[in-house]
């Protein structure tokens, strides 16, 4: 690898794989090279290369850690790379830099476009006990949130969709159950349509609450295998409710977790949050930019987020578009709405 400096700290760098593969070049940059477009975008750069030979310019943090992540991504090359997979390694090379030194870490989230430059630097990551070995967090905000469920009675996590808000509740959840911290786990949500009336639907009460419940259930599934969640609710160590069945409640021992949030009222919010009892830990989920009630109705998360900030057992976590860990296009979908909301919030 060549390295020549120029003005501003820009720099270049130059490497190139021997022997000659080209099935794993192919793997590494993608049809049409899109893997290599997206690298770019993500870390601001600017890629080159021809046939083994790949040529890297741009800031240097930047360029090293593109460079980087080509050489990891070529390591796992031997088959095509998952998009998921992919989509994971760019928001680890981000959250890299965005652990930088103070005085690089405004010029990373500047170029990122997110709010990482808040964010708290990895001293430290938490690995969850699941079905997934050594499941962690991916991002600086991820690894912060992980970090307040274990430390506080009450945790909020606010954001955009597909930033592992509720999967991220869901594992520390079924972690705390492996180890006997909690002796029951219990899943909630208003059961709210998103923009859409689906009438009375047929079935017993559970068939009835099921659509609503299914991103929770799709989430233990994947942490714990069919059969484990199966015997679980057998035995009542899960229990999946809407949230108008928790008034009266008292819920001790337990790991509970309210996802979509947005659509509680403050009455619901407060009343869920005052049937947490002696052992337990809760979680609340949410993302305010997707509010699903009425038209007038108050968000019972936005309330929340203003009247319990300064609460002291209670910490909340804001997650950005550069937490988001789906399709590369999910985060740029996230941006362009924020950039909207924030142009009609300055018109008004």
């Amino acid at each position: 690898m060549q390295l020549h400096t120029q003005a501003k700290q820009i720099v270049i760098l130059r490497h190139e794989f021997v022997p000659l593969d080209n099935a794993r070049l192919a793997h590494l940059c993608g049809m049409l090279d899109e893997h290599l477009r997206q690298i770019e975008t993500t870390l601001d750069v600017s890629i080159s290369r021809r046939n083994e030979y790949f040529r890297v310019e741009g800031a240097k943090a930047f360029a090293e850690r593109a460079v980087t992540l080509i050489k990891s991504l070529y390591e796992r090359a031997a088959k095509p790379i998952p998009p998921q997979a992919f989509q994971l390694a760019l928001v680890e090379a981000a959250g890299d830099l965005a652990q930088a030194r103070p005085r690089k870490r405004a010029a990373v989230a500047a170029a990122l476009g997110d709010g990482t430059a808040d964010a708290h630097p990895v001293d430290g990551a938490i690995t969850l006990r699941t079905r997934r070995a050594e499941l962690a967090g991916r991002t600086p905000n991820q690894h912060d949130y992980l970090r307040k469920i274990l430390s506080h009675d009450i945790t909020f996590g606010l954001g955009p969709a597909g930033t592992g808000k509720t999967f991220l509740a869901v594992a520390c959840a079924v972690d705390a159950l492996e180890r006997n911290t909690v002796q029951r786990i219990i899943l909630t949500r208003p059961a709210v349509e998103a923009g859409e009336r689906l009438g009375f639907l047929p079935g017993d009460l559970a068939q009835k609450v099921d659509p609503y419940l299914r991103p929770l259930y799709d989430a233990l599934y994947d942490l714990m295998g069919f059969e484990r969640v199966t015997k679980a609710f057998e035995k009542g160590l899960l229990e999946i409710a809407p949230l108008a069945f928790m008034r009266g409640r008292t819920l001790n021992h337990a790991f509970v977790i309210l996802d979509e949030a947005q659509n509680t009222t403050p009455e619901q919010m407060k009343m869920f949050l005052t049937r947490i009892g002696f052992g337990s830990k809760c979680v609340v989920t949410g993302d305010t930019s997707q509010i699903d009630l009425p038209k007038g109705m108050a968000s019972g998360l936005v309330d929340a987020e203003r009247v319990l900030s300064d609460v002291d057992g209670i910490a909340m976590t804001h997650f950005t578009a550069a937490d988001v860990v789906r399709h590369p296009l999910v985060a740029r979908i996230v941006r362009a709405y924020e950039a909207q909301t924030s142009r009609r919030e300055g018109a008004v």
